[in-house]
């Protein structure tokens, strides 16, 4: 069992417990509220540097803590196509500055069983994985509001068999009896020069388009919890960059019992920093009814 060094600590979010400590206060004392007290079993989390969306994302998990004993924390994420094989982590740790974070050995060993009759799937020690922000960027907060819960990472590919592998996942640390929440990392459109995707050309008129159309469609059918079309539209609308880590995040919640979407922020970072190339964010809870 190996140990995963971080790629991104120091630059992307800081290196130090205490600098970690210090933004997350600053987070939650800036989030609004979720407006649902019922049971979150999941959500939707941003994976830019902590400068442009980390409010979005610890938002999210600060909503998902609860009495509730979480003992592992599915994480769906990374960039992937859609022909790119699944991949489970399975063992060893992840480094955070508040402290590793060990892989749910057994739970692992369970989902790889339960994804396999689904579709192709890899496994990985913690330490054999490439540096990944979309993991990497929630770890913290992770540590931090869970310390005691080990974690699940599943790289998960943008296609339909995503929703069944979110579900088969979930099933499998139910038959456990474990407690678990699960999220799915993913930005949403990255517009503008920078990133080859121009097609309502530039200044205010993309930047509407991006809010108004083409990022609401993705959080439209994150808020239904339609894991199917969260898929469909990464594909056609490239707006989820990790979409079959959202579907999977989707079909996962639903298994938990969750019924409906709530966002609980959504902003682009030209929100944060005016540019000609900007990403969607939105961070998004699963509540029961």
């Amino acid at each position: 069992m190996g140990l995963k060094r971080p790629g991104f600590a120091g630059s992307w979010y800081p290196a130090s417990a205490a600098e970690c400590e210090r933004e997350i206060k600053q987070f939650v004392s800036d989030a609004a509220p979720a407006r649902s007290k019922a049971r979150k079993v999941g959500g939707i989390v941003p994976h830019a540097g902590w400068f442009y969306s980390g409010k979005a994302a610890c938002n999210v998990f600060h909503a998902l803590k609860s009495a509730t004993k979480i003992d592992t924390v599915i994480l769906f994420a990374t960039h992937m196509h859609p022909r790119s094989p699944n991949i489970v982590v399975e063992s060893g740790e992840f480094w955070t500055p508040f402290g590793n974070i060990r892989v749910a050995e057994k739970l692992a060993r369970a989902a790889v069983k339960a994804i396999e009759p689904l579709t192709e799937v890899e496994t990985l020690d913690a330490a054999e994985h490439e540096h990944d922000n979309t993991m990497e960027l929630q770890l913290p907060f992770i540590r931090h509001f869970f310390p005691e819960a080990e974690i699940l990472p599943i790289s998960v590919a943008p296609a339909r068999a995503a929703v069944g592998l979110g579900a088969a996942v979930t099933k499998a640390a139910q038959e456990m009896k474990l407690g678990v929440i699960a999220v799915g990392s993913t930005d949403l459109t990255h517009y503008g020069p920078n990133y080859g995707f121009t097609p309502k050309g530039s200044g205010t008129k993309a930047l509407a388009w991006v809010k108004e159309e083409n990022d609401k469609k993705a959080v439209d059918s994150m808020l239904a919890m339609d894991a199917e079309l969260v898929v469909s539209e990464s594909l056609a609308n490239q707006n989820a960059c990790c979409g079959g880590a959202a579907a999977a995040a989707v079909a996962a919640a639903k298994q938990l019992g969750a019924t409906k979407g709530e966002l609980l922020q959504y902003y682009t970072s030209y929100d944060i920093q005016p540019n000609s190339s900007f990403v969607g964010y939105a961070g998004v809870v699963f509540v029961c009814a």
